[in-house]
């Protein structure tokens, strides 16, 4: 059921609240081959104490100063335990929405690609445009457009900051595809032996800045 000497895959997906990350990974882990854990954001939100909430949810734009540095050490404990677990030859899939949005950059991503050297890490970019994203959030938790019929401005801000600096190994549209049709064409992507460079190149990118 584990992997015998070698590390075990990690997907990291990455795109914002409401674009079907959470059901992308429980797909992988209802059908991949293996063991899969879900080591992603709301599992991470769930342990947080209230007084530190939401922790490394935190929103782009919403600037918390003093809260904002725990957040980036809860990020990189987050992604020593992946790396930990890869290690021991158990697979991880990890929906997560990565932004730089805070009082000042943090740099939380090249941070974390660090951790993760030289373990096989795909990164996935899901992407959805603000319309479905609308249309889920009012779905779900009947959260919808500003009184002026406007996105509210912390769903644009997103939008704008998840996908920077948008460098993917895949990326998949669920306003387009099933979960089911993303988690195939990740599968397909992890069979056919072709290298996945998003997240090196994503830890150079903290190489060249210091």
């Amino acid at each position: 059921m584990l992997h015998e000497n070698k590390p075990g895959q990690i997907v990291i997906l990455n795109g914002t609240p409401r674009s079907g990350k959470t059901s992308i990974a429980t797909v992988i882990q209802n059908t991949f081959d293996g063991v899969w854990l879900n080591l992603g954001v709301d599992r991470f939100m769930a342990m947080t104490p209230k007084r530190y909430y939401p922790g490394i949810g935190l929103r782009p734009g919403a600037h918390c100063p003093d809260l904002e540095p725990l957040i980036v050490t809860l990020y990189q404990a987050m992604y020593e335990s992946i790396a930990v677990h890869s290690r021991l030859g158990i697979n991880v899939v990890v929906d997560v929405g990565h932004h730089d949005g805070y009082s000042v950059p943090r740099g939380i991503l090249p941070k974390c690609a660090g951790i993760l050297k030289d373990l096989p890490v795909l990164l996935v970019g899901v992407r959805c445009p603000l319309e479905t994203v609308m249309e889920r959030r009012i779905a779900t938790w009947n959260m919808g457009y500003s009184e002026d019929g406007s996105v509210p401005r912390p769903v644009v801000l997103w939008q704008e900051s998840v996908h920077v600096p948008g460098i993917y190994d895949l990326e998949v549209d669920t306003s387009q595809l099933s979960s089911e049709e993303c988690a195939d064409l990740i599968r397909k992507r992890l069979e056919n032996g072709q290298s996945s460079t998003a997240f090196q190149r994503i830890a150079d990118m903290r190489t060249e800045a210091d």
